[in-house]
């Protein structure tokens, strides 16, 4: 049975972003190497190697992400270090881009970014503490508050 499924969604959406970064990166890579057209001076084949460069490495940048989220689901455990920095980045990073793509790309790209954004945070947020039973009383016999779970004894007069 799946406890938490959102670590099960955000790696299945960070694979398909990994893969649509990447397709769109080396899309406009060939369609500059075909346009042999210059930026600014800029050499067209530069232009079409280094955009297929970067949409390699994002797309291998956002499945190292999806990675991580998918080893958060199969071991129902909080991600640690690396892995926790890993997720924290591509939620900043999703952040900037859908603040960057509203104007040129529009609201439905700024939406995407947003939702992937949301679902980062909340795998982070829903994974931060272990479950516990609400009956289960916890280690160390202290309860949350730092309150004992016990009552003390009564005192006694001599």
């Amino acid at each position: 049975m799946i406890r938490r499924p959102v670590a099960w969604v955000v790696a299945v959406v960070l694979f398909a972003e990994a893969f649509g970064v990447a397709a769109l990166n080396w899309f406009l890579g060939m369609v500059v190497d075909r346009q042999d057209m210059s930026l600014a001076g800029l050499d067209p084949h530069m232009m079409s190697v280094s955009s297929k460069v970067g949409g390699i490495a994002f797309g291998l940048y956002f499945a190292l992400c999806g990675l991580v989220a998918l080893l958060v689901a199969l071991r129902d455990r909080p991600p640690a270090g690396f892995g926790r920095v890993l997720l924290i980045s591509a939620a900043v990073v999703h952040a900037l881009l859908g603040a960057f793509t509203w104007g040129p790309v529009g609201w439905p790209a700024f939406l995407f970014m947003e939702l992937v954004l949301a679902l980062i945070v909340l795998l982070l947020m829903t994974y931060d503490r272990p479950a516990e039973p609400a009956d289960a009383a916890p280690a160390g016999g202290k309860s949350g508050d730092g309150s004992p779970v016990t009552s003390p004894p009564a005192p006694t007069t001599p």
